[in-house]
């Protein structure tokens, strides 16, 4: 696709676990648990499990496209160059470009609660500090930031410990729950059905919502180019890191609603997974939940630098951005200009954010902005998938269901969520959704002037897979493995 074949990332880094945990991780899901179920609550009740249940099915249908795009396409940007040479280039960078601009606003709504449940380890006082929040979770992002610098290999083995002893923790308090006898509400099979929302806009108001919790499992499709069998592995990862993040979701938003009240709630809305802990288990619980949730935004912190970083290595290797954004570091095979413009930015961004009031404001406004974004590069990315494979639809049912049909049912409900979501938005949050996507038409129209190759594409067809464009790192020593150290991968 691009004729800049320079220097590219290290290759055959990543193995089979590897990438699922990546998947899981990007995710996030004590952070997305803790950070979002006050929003969803407010949003659609007790319909929030209803909400995560329906928006599920369309997910898992552009996890499908993510998959069989990945088989004929092997690209760190992923979205981006899948939509180019499928459905239009100008469309491609604006899938590209969501996704940039989604896990850079994520800087901010990540690194919040970071240093707020930092803080909260010490003094529950000091969590509702916005500046001192700001202020540590600043320094978490830095170091994730060095991580992600230092190579696939480094961020891939902090990635195991801190996400091991996150799900290690929810799987013990799932069990708590369980065996929970108190609450402040029964639970109720209809919190499950179409009835709990309050109507149509309702539910797209909390679909959009929902769509944020699962953000993040595509993450391995921008290491595609770093992961061994990548054809294959890149795609599966992403399934299954939908499928338990989907379990673990539903089991702590039925617990929340059924242990806690909605003051409770209302009263904790980023602090909400803490509050469940202290009342499963007095005294403990809380500071668990607590590091659990720490780990969890200090992690996708980490999948969400790969994303943002990779995806401008592609358009930076394609001259569709700056192309020193397409450098990849000597010494650790990473994009290192792409890293350092992004740390840059979000640094910017932190100091912004204090203007915009409490963490509960920030972290809803642009919850809500990013699930338009992300609606907009899952949407393009489901029907890429349809098009892509239009030739093989009809060779077997499975073909036409899980090539076509689901697929494209989830691309229509991205853009039918992003567009029913509109009247129920806040000012702010449109204006930072939208706003966002429509900054990226000054780079794009700016480089199709230029004469970018990403302009005139190959056009994408299942027919045939399209062989790699880059020219892989080679490692120091050619007769050492891909993955060093401790094995990782089943």
């Amino acid at each position: 696709m691009s004729n800049s074949r320079g220097r590219g990332l290290q290759a055959n880094v990543l193995g089979t676990f590897d990438t699922v945990v990546m998947a899981v991780a990007g995710s996030a899901p004590a952070y997305s648990i803790a950070a979002t179920t006050a929003v969803l609550v407010g949003a659609v009740g007790v319909a929030s499990p209803a909400a995560l249940l329906y928006c599920a099915i369309p997910m898992l249908g552009i996890a499908l496209a993510f998959s069989r795009l990945s088989r004929i396409d092997v690209n760190a940007g992923a979205s981006y160059s899948w939509v180019g040479r499928t459905l239009h280039p100008f469309l491609g960078f604006v899938s590209g470009w969501a996704l940039v601009i989604s896990a850079t606003i994520f800087m901010v709504a990540g690194s919040l609660p970071a240093g707020s449940m930092t803080l909260a380890l010490f003094d529950e006082g000091l969590a509702d500090d916005t500046a001192l929040s700001t202020a540590v979770g600043a320094g978490w992002f830095l170091i994730m930031l060095l991580v992600v610098l230092g190579g696939a290999r480094l961020t891939v083995r902090a990635q195991l410990v801190m996400s091991g002893v996150e799900l290690a923790i929810l799987a013990l308090f799932v069990v708590l729950a369980l065996l929970h006898s108190g609450g402040a509400r029964a639970f109720d099979w209809s919190w499950l059905g179409f009835g709990a929302f309050d109507g149509v806009s309702g539910f797209a108001s909390g679909a959009l919502i929902a769509a944020f919790y699962y953000w993040g499992w595509d993450v391995t499709s921008n290491l595609s180019e770093e992961t061994r069998d990548s054809r294959r592995t890149t795609g599966l990862a992403g399934l299954i890191g939908v499928g338990v993040v989907f379990l673990l979701f539903e089991v702590f938003t039925i617990a929340v609603n059924v242990i806690l009240s909605s003051e409770q709630i209302r009263a904790n809305e980023a602090n909400v997974l803490a509050v469940l802990g202290e009342e499963v288990w007095p005294g403990w619980g809380g500071k668990l939940l607590i590091v659990a949730v720490m780990l969890s935004t200090i992690a996708t912190l980490e999948t969400t630098l790969i994303q943002v970083t990779r995806s401008l290595f592609a358009m930076g290797r394609d001259r569709t951005m700056p192309s020193s954004l397409g450098r990849v570091h000597r010494r650790w095979n990473t994009p290192w200009v792409a890293v350092a413009v992004v740390g840059a930015v979000a640094l910017a961004m932190f100091i912004a954010s204090n203007a915009l009031g409490t963490v509960g404001d920030i972290l809803s406004d642009a919850i809500s902005a990013i699930g338009l974004q992300i609606a907009v590069y899952y949407g393009l990315t489901g029907l890429a998938a349809v098009v892509a494979y239009r030739k093989l639809l009809l060779r077997s049912v499975g073909d036409f269901v899980l090539g076509g049909v689901w697929p494209l049912f989830g691309a229509l409900f991205m853009f039918w969520i992003f567009a029913e979501s509109l009247s129920e938005l806040s000012d702010s949050a449109i204006a930072i959704g939208i706003g966002g996507l429509a900054a990226g038409l000054v780079p794009m129209l700016w480089y199709w002037r230029r004469g970018s190759d990403y302009y005139r594409p190959a056009r994408l067809d299942a027919t045939r897979t399209v062989e790699t464009d880059y020219v892989a790192a080679a490692p120091a020593d050619s007769a050492a493995p891909g993955h060093e150290g401790l094995p990782t991968d089943f």
